[in-house]
């Protein structure tokens, strides 16, 4: 029978038929992957968010991404963003090709140890072919990445320049390069990873973080949620505040240095100058303000712009809302800029209309449907925050007759957002 990609047509069914088999062993299967890889090649605990792998979320992630594979093992296409996420990701923490080695061996090894004599040879070596058929396109798809950094293929040392309390939760830090080196641009709403050593485990994590200003040759800023701690449906798993967030918070100083990858990821703005000036709508909530505040830097930058923007966030309290003073400064500076802040708990003493401008959480209903710009077909929509947000985001956005193309979401975390 004929091959896709180095797949046997046969192999390709034997692949659609374990769906069932990962809907049902899928997380088991992963659980026992990441204990066994990460005991056996202690190293790549410096690849993998400790905290995700004890709230179970990389585990479920890595499950979920398997079904969906497996599922689409013959329409490739349609995971195609999804595969662009994660190569970002993968980019950004520096995975070379001998990682994906270690990966599937491991993997495969994990998949006959819980399935036990259900993987029969033909499906072992059936998933082997096509975990190679997609860790080949990963692999290329991060190669190209690489090649487009300019030289700048490895960690990289930072000194926090600056580093400046932005509301109660939310500090921004100001990373100049070590060499003096002018820093390449990037597009707004991406992330840079920040590597740094944990004293709790006595091995360096790295995390993404949105860069939450517009490009400059001379710092990149981020502007990070100091976490109280992990989520977990396991009683057994002792919360703790997040590992990275906090040591820059609690330990790391002005003059400290970290180290930084090249920028990444593919929740950026499409538009550029040589595009109308059509307008822009940026949706947040909490800490989610932060690529979308990069983004609103760059357009306010090139003044004077007859673009129609509008800043929609929600916050716990005003205390908790970063960058509200530089939102308001802007909105006064540019009269096509409204911004409308919603309050969960509004503190005594705060005014509706004054301090923010509705009580609760973000609900388009209650923002005026002129100023979300809905009768221009061309409106583009941006949006970050929890999982659950964005997607009651884009809900609400369709009811409203705004097409998918033109809704953008930033994934945060280890999951996707569902569609």
């Amino acid at each position: 029978m004929g091959s896709i990609a180095g797949m046997t047509a046969d192999q390709i069914v034997l692949i659609k038929a374990t769906v069932p088999v990962l809907v049902e062993h899928g997380n088991t299967i992963t659980t026992v992957f990441y204990r066994n890889m990460l005991e056996a090649h202690p190293e790549l605990n410096t690849v993998f968010n400790t905290p995700n792998q004890v709230n179970g979320h990389q585990p479920r992630a890595l499950a979920g991404a398997l079904y969906a594979y497996a599922s689409h093992i013959d329409d490739l296409g349609a995971l195609s963003s999804a595969v662009e996420l994660i190569c970002n990701k993968h980019a950004s923490l520096y995975i070379k090709p001998d990682d994906y080695k270690i990966v599937g061996k491991y993997l495969l090894e994990a998949m006959g140890e819980v399935l036990g004599a259900a993987l029969t040879p033909e499906i072992h070596d059936a998933w082997g072919a096509a975990y190679w058929q997609l860790a080949d396109i990963m692999i290329g798809r991060e190669k190209q990445l690489y090649e487009q950094s300019e030289g700048w293929t490895d960690w990289r040392d930072f000194k926090i320049a600056d580093k400046i309390k932005e509301s109660d939760e939310i500090t921004s830090f100001y990373l100049a390069p070590v060499d003096g080196k002018p820093l390449p641009g990037f597009q707004p709403g991406q992330y840079i990873s920040v590597q740094t050593y944990v004293p709790a485990l006595k091995y360096t994590q790295a995390r993404q973080y949105s860069l939450s200003d517009k490009p400059r040759s001379d710092y990149y800023r981020i502007s990070v949620k100091k976490e109280a701690g992990i989520d977990s449906a396991d009683p057994a798993v002792s919360a703790h505040p997040g590992y990275i967030s906090n040591v820059l918070h609690d330990t790391l100083n002005k003059g400290d240095t970290l180290q930084v990858s090249h920028p990444y990821g593919d929740f950026f703005l499409s538009t550029t100058e040589a595009e109308p000036a059509h307008p822009v709508v940026l949706i947040s909530a909490g800490v989610g303000l932060t690529p979308l505040t990069s983004i609103l830097n760059t357009l306010t930058s090139k003044a004077p712009s007859a673009r129609k923007l509008h800043f929609v966030h929600g916050a716990r309290t005003s205390g908790a809302r970063a960058f509200s003073e530089h939102i308001a400064s802007l909105t006064k500076k540019y009269p096509n800029l409204n911004a409308t802040f919603f309050t969960t708990h509004p503190s005594e003493g705060e005014k509706e209309g004054v301090d923010y401008h509705h009580v609760g959480r973000v609900n388009l209903d209650k923002v005026k449907q002129e100023d979300l710009f809905l009768d221009d077909a061309k409106t583009e929509y941006y949006i970050c925050g929890p999982e659950k947000f964005m997607t009651d985001m884009e809900s609400s956005l369709k009811g409203q007759g705004v097409s998918s193309d033109r809704i953008k979401m930033e994934l945060f975390g280890t999951g996707g957002v569902p569609h």
